[in-house]
């Protein structure tokens, strides 16, 4: 901050506009921002990935007017190559980086700043929030970066960002955080970003951008651009959320195991702050809970507006999942919420979506049209899974083998009644499956939508 503070000082002298000058001490000749380049560069790596993905044969392979003439068109394996950046963060050669660089990758190189190289594995990954972790083969003890408090970041702090732009090597672009709590649509997804206009270019993704004490404030992701390269509004993954992949890496997970909240909210707007009696609009209005939730074991109601999670203003549903993340499960959060334009606090336990009723999962084995499909009891953790409305009861459909393409249900597909018999547990449709019933009418919901398929029964 003393290199902000002698910059300010030179741009600015007791209020006058600024005016161009020469340096005039070897204290302001010697200002530079290499020392924390110094510190943080060995943690920074880049990284190449490979993968085996299927291509079509055919450019008109997609197109659906032509399938209908010519049939499925076969593809065949083509390898693609991806380069990125990756930052050392844990013990043992732990490396974050995002998944859209080493997601699903057959081979990853990690090459270091001195020119080391280790082969490299996804010990985790997610490709929802784009992040991923890597475990180095055989490798020594490094340096890893230090976690800043991404939360008390403010716009206008000097920022770098490091990496492996077009794969010239590794760079160092410099800026200012742009704008905090970014949480609308980034590159096609949800999330909750850091803006920075520190120069972030294809080969940047996974790389760090850091403070001016040399810790990570967060993982590079994304650029909003319309020519590819990098116009001053770039993306970041908050190191408060990176530090729980980290944590839960270095425990052994593999799969990223997610606070459920068990609720689905809408943004407080203008009209609808008014309608609730409150002075300015803020926070989220929960319009539907689970009975399982744990907001509504903590006490909250439908109809309550959630403002503020551990201290933490909230302004929209990714930005209180990214709360709730950030924080892990295991642990509780701090809730504040408004009830009749009243405040109130709440001790909110996280923890997964529960199996509340057992699955009971089976695979139909029959020799009906119904065979190969495969079913579960709807709970908590397949509503999460599914991304079911939260009143969803009943069986849903949870993988697809063999024949049953043929009944036109999918994953996900929540199937209510059979020859007008409904299907409350997998029990139920297991009866149904024995039968020799010539005709099937399956009444389903998909997407909120209901349906009915008709069908013939037999081999």
């Amino acid at each position: 901050m003393k290199i902000l503070a002698v910059l300010l000082a030179l741009a600015f002298a007791a209020g006058a506009p600024a005016q161009t000058r020469v340096p005039s001490s070897e204290a302001e000749i010697g200002l530079s921002f290499a020392p924390v380049v110094r510190s943080v560069v060995p943690s920074v790596v880049n990284i190449y990935a490979r993968r085996v993905v299927k291509a079509h044969a055919s450019p008109i392979a997609d197109d659906p007017f032509f399938s209908r003439f010519f049939g499925s068109i076969p593809t065949r394996p083509r390898l693609q190559n991806s380069l990125g950046s990756g930052v050392i963060l844990g013990r043992g050669g732990l490396v974050v980086s995002n998944f859209h660089v080493v997601g699903n990758a057959t081979d990853i190189r990690v090459v270091l700043p001195d020119r080391r190289e280790f082969d490299a594995y996804v010990v985790l990954g997610d490709a929802e929030t784009d992040l991923a972790v890597l475990r180095l083969v055989d490798a020594p003890e490094m340096p890893a970066l230090e976690f800043a408090d991404s939360d008390v970041v403010e716009v206008g702090d000097l920022v770098l960002a490091i990496g492996n732009p077009f794969g010239v090597g590794q760079t160092v672009s410099s800026g200012i955080i742009s704008a905090n709590a970014r949480s609308s649509l980034v590159s096609g997804r949800p999330g909750y970003f850091i803006q920075t206009d520190a120069p972030i270019n294809p080969g940047n993704s996974g790389g760090a951008l850091v403070d001016m004490a040399g810790r990570l404030v967060g993982i590079n992701t994304a650029i909003m651009t319309r020519s590819g390269g990098s116009h001053g509004i770039g993306f970041a993954i908050p190191a408060s959320l990176v530090r729980q992949y980290v944590v839960q890496a270095e425990a052994g997970n593999s799969d990223l195991v997610r606070p459920w909240a068990g609720i689905a909210t809408q943004p407080v707007d203008g009209p609808l702050a008014k309608a609730l009696g409150l002075e300015v609009p803020q926070g989220v209005l929960i319009r539907a809970m689970h009975r399982q939730s744990p907001f509504s074991v903590a006490g909250l109601q439908t109809g309550d507006v959630v403002i503020a999670i551990d201290g933490r203003a909230v302004d929209g549903e990714p930005e209180m999942l990214f709360r709730l993340l950030a924080r892990g499960v295991g642990t509780s959060a701090d809730v504040v919420y408004l009830r009749d334009a009243t405040e109130h606090r709440a001790r909110v336990l996280l923890a997964p979506a529960p199996e509340v009723p057992p699955r009971n999962s089976f695979r139909i084995a029959a020799q009906t049209v119904l065979d190969g499909l495969s079913i579960a009891n709807v709970n908590p953790a397949l509503i999460e899974e599914f991304g079911l409305p939260l009143d969803t009861e009943g069986v849903v459909v949870i993988a697809i083998e063999g024949s049953p393409h043929r009944t036109r249900l999918r994953p996900g597909d929540v199937i209510l009644s059979i020859n007008g018999t409904g299907i409350f547990d997998t029990a139920d449709l297991r009866s149904i499956a024995r039968s020799r019933a010539s005709r099937l009418a399956i009444e389903f919901e998909r997407g909120g939508q209901r349906g009915i398929i008709r069908l013939r029964n037999g081999s």
